[in-house]
């Protein structure tokens, strides 16, 4: 990528998301899955004032980190369960935070990651999250560690990114740039007094979504470290419904 490696080059970053070495570990990805209906569920909508998306890019030189907008979506609840609920995040509002926001560099790693060459934001505007399933938590059924490329900026592996004492799996539906993949991730999801709250952070395969620019499939690239981890931390906080009793 010519923008993170010159902006790296300059030395204008700070913090963002094959030999064995540390371990990535995204979450588990499938096919898309069905959505089961749920007629006794209430739809809290959520609070876009209070919620949003994370992400950290790397590269074996250093990684990018920024935020993203959700602009609407509602959770689905049955007593005192998360069933469902859908979520739409506004690629366009995307941004940069580890540059100066009036910086040359911020603008142009901004303009880099809204092209077609990652999020293509002009044809695939937002992306969604649409629920399929919540279970409880389990250590056990956590996916197995994904090997890495070493580097001084090795993605962190979901050990060490992934919230602390989560309470369930969360799988669904993740839409971006034309491309579906079911999603499994651990959370922190709570419910009370009609206020729901969940939190969580984990890593994905960007290519799986054709995210591809900078693919670290050559070894040729790995060799020279020119290339762009493909895995890539995304976090999340959300928070739906005002505190009033359901």
């Amino acid at each position: 990528m010519k923008i993170l490696k010159s902006t790296l080059a300059l030395a204008l970053l700070a913090a963002v998301v094959l030999s064995c070495g540390s371990n990535g570990k995204t979450v588990e990805t499938s096919d898309a899955k069905a959505v089961k209906a749920n007629a006794e569920a209430t739809a809290i909508p959520v609070t876009t004032t209070e919620s949003i998306v994370t992400w950290i890019g790397s590269k074996p030189a250093g990684k990018h980190n920024g935020t993203i907008g959700i602009t609407e979506g509602n959770v689905l609840v049955d007593g005192n369960k998360v069933v469902g609920g859908t979520f739409t995040i506004d690629i366009n509002s995307l941004t940069v935070v580890d540059l100066p926001a009036d910086s040359e560099w911020n603008a142009k790693l901004k303009g880099h990651l809204l092209n077609a060459d990652f999020f293509d934001a002009a044809n695939h505007p937002t992306a969604t999250f649409e629920i399929t399933e919540v279970s409880p938590f389990a250590q056990a059924e956590l996916t197995a560690d994904k090997a890495e490329f070493e580097s001084e900026f090795t993605p962190a592996s979901l050990s060490e990114v992934m919230v602390e004492n989560p309470t369930h799996f969360v799988s669904g539906n993740l839409t971006m740039r034309g491309t579906t993949k079911n999603i499994t991730f651990p959370a922190s999801v709570s419910i009370e007094n009609g206020q729901v709250k969940a939190v969580a952070n984990f890593n994905i395969d960007r290519t799986d979504w054709k995210l591809m620019y900078g693919d670290e499939a050559s070894v040729a690239d790995k060799a020279k470290d020119e290339f762009i981890y493909n895995t890539v931390n995304v976090g999340f906080e959300l928070k739906a419904g005002t505190g009033a009793a359901l």
